[in-house]
């Protein structure tokens, strides 16, 4: 294995606002890799230097959130020649952008949650009216649910804009669907078993993804058969319409009365032990060591 893959960064850590999830997915992935024989080192970007790579045959990336997931570490490994795993640049900086995958999703007939982009001068009132409540707020770029407000009584809108755009300056007003939360796991031309989210809390928030022990997830997702194998073929479609490669997850909202709307992309999934991909991946009959090694294994540049 060893030979077969060379010398092997696990990229990890990073400086964004999901650097703690990030420890845990790469230190999961590092393991993995190790315990099969595979040349693997752990390498945090916000700890050294990025010259140090070009002594690396391929590269695991485990971060998540900006530096790490929005193609500017992608776009490092491309001038170094590196082979990298996940998407390339142009699909990771879209897929790190909500509400640009959304316009693209919305050009090629993919259906979304109705949404606004707000700023400070915005009439939020209006926008509470076009929308309805409740209705979601997050900053566009980010992940792990950061910055994320639920907006449910009228004249909340702006401390909820407010909040999130701490995290970025592009901020989301969404309309809130309220059937279901549920993701799609991609792994190379193929879409994983859905799995269903219930959360204990009132959404689907970093409390309940990383800290909660309540939250519960169902595979099978309890779908019908017919109507799951439907969702699963339009995720994979939504990924590849924004460049997508390797691996990844696609989220969606299901509506009270069955309709389903994709929600976002997230190009590099968590790998820890409440992430998503290895969950629907082990349903697939692949374990979280075989799941490693077919991500590495399509690692890439260009």
């Amino acid at each position: 294995m060893s030979n077969r893959f060379g010398k092997v960064a696990v990229l990890f850590g990073g400086k964004s606002g999901e650097r703690e999830v990030s420890l845990k997915s790469g230190n999961a992935v590092l393991a993995a890799l190790q315990g099969q024989g595979v040349d693997a080192h752990a390498f945090d970007p916000a700890t050294r230097d990025w010259h140090e790579l070009e002594s690396f045959d391929r590269a695991f990336i485990a971060l998540h959130g900006r530096f790490g997931e929005d193609g500017t570490i992608q776009g490092a490994l491309e001038l170094m020649g590196i082979p990298y795993t996940g998407s390339g640049v142009l699909a990771s900086s879209v897929g790190m952008d909500k509400w640009r995958t959304k316009l693209l999703w919305r050009a090629a007939g993919i259906s979304t949650p109705d949404f606004e982009l707000i700023a400070a001068d915005s009439d939020f009132a209006a926008v509470e009216s076009r929308l309805g409540l409740p209705l979601f707020v997050k900053p566009a770029n980010e992940g792990s649910s950061i910055g994320i407000s639920k907006v449910k009584q009228a004249g909340d809108l702006q401390a909820a804009y407010e909040l999130a755009a701490k995290s970025d300056p592009l901020v989301i007003a969404e309309k809130f669907v309220g059937g279901g939360e549920y993701t799609v796991g991609i792994l190379g031309a193929s879409a994983l078993p859905i799995v269903r989210i219930v959360p204990a809390n009132e959404f689907y928030d970093y409390e309940a993804k990383y800290l909660r022990d309540d939250t519960q997830y169902l595979c099978p997702c309890g779908l019908p058969a017919e109507q799951e194998a439907q969702i699963r073929a339009q995720a994979l479609q939504a990924f590849q319409v924004v460049g997508g490669q390797g691996w990844g997850r696609v989220d969606f909202l299901m509506d009270e009365a069955g309709k389903h709307y994709f929600l976002e992309l997230n190009t590099s999934p968590g790998m820890t032990d409440h992430s998503l991909v290895p969950m629907a991946a082990r349903a697939a009959g692949i374990s979280f060591e075989q799941l490693v090694i077919k991500v590495l294994e399509q690692a890439h540049v260009g």
